[in-house]
């Protein structure tokens, strides 16, 4: 799924016969819990209501969500912070904790357990950390199936 046609094209080049969908992340086309998993990777980032857009993911979602996003407390963010190319000087970035209250506020009662790992650490050897500090944050969500929750309303 993606919002902007140029990807769209780039993806259809890039990723051969697979079905996809130009819509908008903050609304998803797609009727509750069609999904067992939604996926989002360095997307948060550059949306404006990122809350809104968790629960549109978590609404689509029977089980769980995957995030990736770029750690706001690590030195590759601040290396896109301080670059002058335009797209990352208007990114907003994120920590592990902040994110995981992001995620409880998105999907409410459904929220069942958050976990991260960071990753891409500038120290050899280092690969993942339940530090808050390495370049990306790597985040599972699970979600209760069975509990009845308008999404809408947040």
């Amino acid at each position: 799924m993606e919002v902007s046609e140029a990807m769209l094209r780039e993806a259809r080049r890039l990723g051969g016969p697979m079905h996809y969908v130009r819509a908008d992340a903050l609304a998803l086309p797609f009727a509750d819990r069609s999904y067992d998993l939604t996926t989002m990777i360095t997307t948060l980032e550059f949306l404006a209501d990122p809350v809104r857009a968790l629960a549109e993911a978590a609404r689509v979602a029977r089980q769980g969500l995957l995030l990736g996003v770029l750690n706001r407390w690590s030195v590759l963010a601040l290396r896109y912070r301080l670059s002058r190319n335009p797209l990352w000087r208007s990114a907003r970035f994120f920590g592990p904790r902040e994110l995981a209250t992001l995620v409880r506020q998105a999907a409410g009662r459904r929220c069942d357990a958050v976990t991260w790992r960071t990753t891409l650490w500038p120290v050899p050897g280092v690969h993942h950390s339940s530090l808050p500090w390495g370049g990306f944050i790597g985040t599972a969500v699970r979600l209760r199936e069975n509990h009845h929750y308008d999404f809408r309303s947040n």
